[in-house]
């Protein structure tokens, strides 16, 4: 399980990156976000929680020890979902740029996440 969370983070971060600047271009080009954007926007998000949920999973029944910033990145990340849930009103006004600009955070803090694993992350 371990190898999985370490290789799928990877994937989770370039999901996030790509659907990112994929919404930053279309608000660039003043374009209404498709069924195919919002299909990558939900799959980044489903990417990303997974691979909080599997932390969350290697501390809690494996036993295992992660960094304390690499635990503080994971539920910042939790919360910017939250956050973005709560809002996503607000959000919609400019759907393209706001969640592109979401998951270049989310994409950010993942790579911190990444540089901060623990011993035995």
């Amino acid at each position: 399980m371990l190898e999985l969370h370490q290789n799928l983070a990877w994937a989770a971060v370039a999901l996030d990156a790509l659907v990112g600047m994929w919404g930053v271009v279309l608000a660039w080009q003043d374009k209404t976000p498709a069924r195919p954007f919002w299909i990558g926007v939900g799959t980044a998000t489903v990417a990303t929680l997974v691979q909080v949920a599997g932390g969350v999973y290697l501390i809690a029944a494996e036993g295992l020890t992660a960094g304390d910033q690499h635990v503080f990145y994971g539920i910042v990340i939790a919360f910017v979902f939250a956050f973005a849930y709560i809002y996503r009103a607000q959000l919609s006004r400019k759907p393209a740029l706001y969640y592109g600009a979401l998951l270049l955070f989310v994409m950010g803090l993942g790579l911190r996440t990444i540089a901060t694993r623990g011993v035995d992350f």
